[in-house]
């Protein structure tokens, strides 16, 4: 297993201090090796690492690192992550129309490149930023794309993130049963992949948890949490 692997790996099943381990070594030997792959992804990880504890600071600039090794390389596969990192902190910081701006780029590298995965991840991200400025019709749209795609290319990693973009737009349509079976249906759908949020994708889920408890109530909103619990992702689109 490579150390990408590895590392992201561990990231997704929460293993922070062990990411964190793990790229600083690869930071040493990469840069002894002159292997510029080895260096953007470790400091890629280490900006992961820092969002998800909360420093967006320091994981722009981990990200910002990782963009100056890649752009020296030349090599312009390696630049992606590294921007996927810088839109996702402006998203965070609540920069959504720089976020918007970054992940359209983002797209447009990923699209040069013939990484439809990616392409489709983004577009995920671009929907977010759509509804978070309150174009509704817009990320509707763009969520339907990508569910269409994720479920007719069976990429089976995505589909939790699938069901949060349902969770979210019902809370934005003011729909907060909806939303949390919807929850639940994705905390379902991460665990059945065992793995866990991405940082933003984290923070959206607090977000939708927080409002729907707030207007349902904690003992009505367990209960549809609990409905969505058992729910088939496919089924709950229907």
């Amino acid at each position: 297993m490579t150390f990408s692997d590895r590392v992201r790996s561990a990231f997704r099943r929460g293993e922070t201090d062990a990411v964190v381990r793990m790229s600083e070594a690869e930071i040493t030997r990469a840069q002894q090796a002159g292997d510029p792959a080895g260096e953007v992804e470790a400091r890629y990880s280490l900006a992961r690492v820092a969002i998800r504890g909360g420093d967006l600071n320091l994981g722009e600039a981990h990200a910002r690192e990782a963009l100056d090794v890649a752009t020296k390389s030349g090599e312009r596969a390696l630049e992606e992550r590294p921007r996927h990192v810088l839109a996702a902190v402006a998203r965070m910081s609540g920069d959504l129309a720089k976020a918007r701006d970054l992940y359209r780029e983002s797209i447009a590298l990923n699209e040069s490149l013939g990484r439809p995965e990616t392409v489709n991840s983004e577009y995920h991200n671009l929907a977010f930023c759509e509804l978070g400025l309150g174009n509704l019709d817009t990320a509707r749209t763009l969520f339907a794309e990508i569910r269409e795609r994720v479920f007719a290319n069976e990429w089976a990693d995505f589909v939790p993130y699938v069901c949060l973009a349902g969770a979210a737009l019902s809370s934005a349509e003011g729909d907060h049963a909806g939303a949390a079976r919807m929850l639940g249906v994705t905390e379902a759908a991460f665990h059945a992949i065992y793995q866990v949020p991405d940082p933003d994708d984290a923070a959206d889920l607090a977000k939708v948890r927080a409002a729907a408890v707030q207007a349902l109530g904690p003992a009505a909103f367990a209960q549809e949490h609990t409905r969505g619990l058992l729910q088939d992702p496919r089924a709950a689109f229907l």
